[in-house]
């Protein structure tokens, strides 16, 4: 979900996790990009709009509840 016109809402790092939430002018979408630092591994999720500051500030725990595949990248 790489849209090519995509404004950074919001981005937090803690704990080796970079957490960044996109909006994207091109189909007005919301999404939460997850990037373990330390592995760069990332993993991005399309989130509900109501849903998106919960997405974003408890990415894996929204990615357990919508895409328990994406947690790999944790692991």
């Amino acid at each position: 979900m790489h849209a090519s016109h995509r404004t950074e809402l919001a981005n937090r790092r803690s704990d080796g996790i970079d957490v960044t939430l996109w909006w994207s002018r091109d189909d007005d979408s919301v999404s939460v990009e997850v990037l373990h630092l330390a592995s760069d591994s990332t993993f991005e999720l399309a989130v509900d709009r109501s849903r998106a500051l919960d997405a974003f500030y408890h990415p894996f725990a929204y990615a357990a509840w919508r895409s328990p595949e994406l947690l790999e990248v944790a692991a």
